[in-house]
Formats: structure tokens, sequence, C-alpha cells
């Protein structure tokens, strides 16, 4: 297995478990009442869009040849960080709720 495969898959499963993640806090929204409930609601729609992002740049990296794939690795980082970033906001309005 390449360097490149090894970053993909372990970026895939990382998005695998903040996506189930996600869902179990969507889930359990959908449940709770209060004020808090919207704004919760807007960041994990937020954090969808973050996640759609690394998603597709994941896809890219995985697609690309040679060292190419290297020079896409930091527009993914930028985008990974981002929804690292917005994971840990919405664990902690989630933890609030």
């Amino acid at each position: 297995m390449t360097t490149q495969d090894v970053y993909v898959e372990r970026a895939k499963a990382q998005l695998d478990k903040w996506n189930a993640e996600i869902r179990k806090m969507r889930a359990d929204i959908k449940e709770a009442q209060g004020k808090g409930e919207a704004e919760l609601e807007r960041q994990l729609d937020e954090l969808k869009e973050r996640r759609d992002e690394a998603e597709g740049r994941l896809q890219e990296i995985g697609r690309a040849s040679g060292a190419a794939w290297q020079d896409m690795v930091d527009g993914f980082e930028k985008a990974w960080h981002a929804l690292e970033d917005g994971m840990q906001k919405a664990r902690s309005r989630y933890a609030e709720s």
C-alpha cells in the first residue's frame, strides 16, 4: 500500500467516525426541546458542508497521480482542520443541550 493509499484510508476512517457522530447528534436533537436546538441544527448543517468539502478533496487526492497528490494535501488539510474545529464546537454545544 502506498503512502497515498494509507493517507486516504486513514482520512476515510476518521470521516466515517465523524459521520456517525453527526448522525447521532442530529437524531438526538430531534428528540430534544429548548432554544438551543435550532443553533445545534445550524451547526450540524455547517458541519455537513465542511464534511462534504473534505470528502471531495479526499476523493481528488485518491485520484491524483504521482507527486500531484502531495500538492493536493495542503488544500485537504485546511478543509480537514475546519471540519475538526466544527466537530469540537458541535460536541461542546451538544454536551450543553
